[in-house]
């Protein structure tokens, strides 16, 4: 399949990117990325600022007599205040000196100091020793040529490239790269499939929030006024919450309700009164580390107490939880969520089925995921599906309350590198309309084999409430459904998981032997 995608039609990013990338030296690109992506934002919030300043200090329309130098005038505006030592300008003029390093890291304290919401947020990490100053130096002369007068002159230009920038880092981290970022064409695909035109949009477990950016590209794209959706985020890793608040501040995106803590949304939910009309995320494949022993009566478990060694079907409950009476939500899991029987899981997915919850599942092509080659799935959610519309199209009548539909995307996609693959547009749209085509009870939906089944609860019933695609869809007449790496990839992450129980159980088992006392 021929490549078509966003990054080809953006030649002056990769030619940053390489530039960038020359400059690194001897870093390591998980420390390297904050240092590039807090200047690219330390880039925008000046630009914005000075951009504003002129107006202020020419005396355009309502502005005449203001103060320039009032922070009031920006915060009116919804822009960050900038400190003169702060400025690009100044940080400019001083990039050739030794100490231009402790410059930043001063204009970085100077901004936080004068703007609450970014308070712990911006990277100091510039006055490091391994960082050479000419280098720093160059990387400032380099974002220099970036402005907020490329693109829509809002900003969009330089949002791109922080966006591009950060899934270069991912790559050139690989596994560690896919703990902060998921991979541009999935959260299209989930974006476009639900459509959050208005209402709140939840994900719990946000990275660097590409989920909230794609959500209000979407508005944006379809002519939408995005002040019709609000964004609430959770993150449990504190450098990656940083990176999604600039991400979405250069975005000009609210980030007040997208919070942090170390505990994560199980233990400490920090929006555990929240129904939300859409949510959208990526969790942790396969979890075991999700303190599920001390949530074992959790009131989001209605459904079925999630194992305590694997966090899949917690997530699920998780999000339903927080959906609103016709809420949706679409998610990323582990292939193996669809056909799990082990600590109950699957009486878990049983009962999801019965309960007309699940609207379609979406098998995704391998090598998608730069943190795993776990094989992985869509989910789509719906409440309030049983008092869904019925139609007619095509002289047949319609009616998917008790219907499920199965997508399998496995053969879609395109390598970008040996071990990396993405879905093109043409792959997205794809799946879109097939998805839009079932949900619409006037649509011209129809299913093809090898790619899409609109299955009944009856027949999932029959298959024991497996919900892999490949079951439903059957296969084109040259097609053979075993797939060795997948069926490997996933035994042996079944394994690893049936280790570390044994190893739990082994200590538990140890202990109470330790406080059994005989009797001489």
């Amino acid at each position: 399949m021929a490549k078509n995608n966003s990054a080809k039609d953006e030649p002056i990013e990769k030619q940053l990117w390489k530039a960038a990338d020359k400059l690194r030296k001897n870093i390591d690109a998980a420390e390297y990325k904050h240092i590039v992506l807090g200047l690219i934002f330390l880039k925008y919030i000046s630009d914005a600022f000075e951009t504003h300043y002129e107006k202020l200090k020419q005396g355009e329309g309502d502005l005449v007599g203001a103060d320039p130098e009032d922070r009031d005038e920006y915060k009116a505006e919804n822009i960050f205040f900038v400190p003169p030592s702060a400025r690009w300008s100044y940080l400019q003029k001083r990039a050739k000196l030794p100490e231009i390093g402790k410059d930043v890291d001063s204009a970085m304290d100077a901004i936080e100091r004068d703007n609450a919401s970014l308070k712990d947020v911006l990277p100091k990490v510039f006055a490091r020793g391994n960082l050479d100053p000419a280098s720093l130096g160059g990387l400032i002369d380099l974002i220099s040529n970036i402005s907020l007068k490329q693109g829509d002159g809002k900003g969009d230009f330089l949002g791109k490239t922080f966006e591009y920038f950060l899934g270069e880092f991912a790559l050139a981290e690989g596994k560690k790269g896919g703990q902060f970022y998921t991979p541009r064409s999935v959260v299209d695909l989930l974006v476009k499939m639900l459509e959050p035109y208005k209402g709140r949009v939840l994900d719990p477990c946000c990275g660097s929030g590409g989920m909230f950016v794609h959500s209000e590209k979407f508005v944006e794209q379809h002519q939408g006024n995005v002040n019709d959706i609000s964004i609430y985020g959770q993150e449990s890793n504190q450098t990656t919450w940083r990176l999604a608040k600039m991400n979405l501040a250069i975005r000009g995106i609210d980030s007040s309700q997208v919070r942090w803590n170390n505990e994560g949304s199980f233990l400490n939910n920090s929006h555990k009164d929240l129904k939300a009309d859409y949510v959208i995320a990526n969790p942790p494949f396969n979890d075991s580390d999700w303190s599920g022993d001390l949530l074992r009566k959790d009131g989001r478990w209605q459904y079925g107490v999630p194992p305590s060694g694997n966090a899949n079907y917690a997530w699920i409950q998780h999000f339903i939880y927080h959906l609103a009476p016709s809420g949706q939500a679409g998610f990323v899991l582990a292939k193996g969520s669809l056909t799990s029987k082990t600590s109950g899981e699957g009486d878990i997915r049983k009962v999801l089925v019965e309960a007309r919850l699940i609207d379609c599942i979406v098998n995704l092509p391998a090598k998608l995921f730069l943190n795993t080659q776990i094989p992985a799935s869509l989910w789509f959610v719906s409440r309030n599906r049983e008092n869904l519309p019925t139609g007619q199209a095509g002289g047949k009548f319609r009616n998917r309350k008790d219907k499920i539909l199965f997508i399998d995307a496995r053969n879609l996609g395109y390598l970008i590198n040996r071990r990396t693959r993405e879905l093109s547009e043409e792959d997205v749209q794809k799946i879109t309309y097939t998805y839009h085509n079932w949900r619409n009870p006037n649509g011209n939906y129809e299913d093809v084999k090898g790619f899409c089944n609109s299955a009944s609860v009856e027949r999932v019933r029959e298959l024991d409430y497996v919900l892999t695609p490949g079951r439903y869809v059957g296969l084109p007449d040259d097609e053979d459904d075993f797939d060795f790496n997948e069926r490997f990839t996933t035994l042996k992450s079944e394994f690893e998981e049936q280790l570390k129980e044994e190893e739990k159980l082994n200590v538990l088992i140890k202990q109470n032997l330790a406080k059994i006392t005989l009797n001489d």
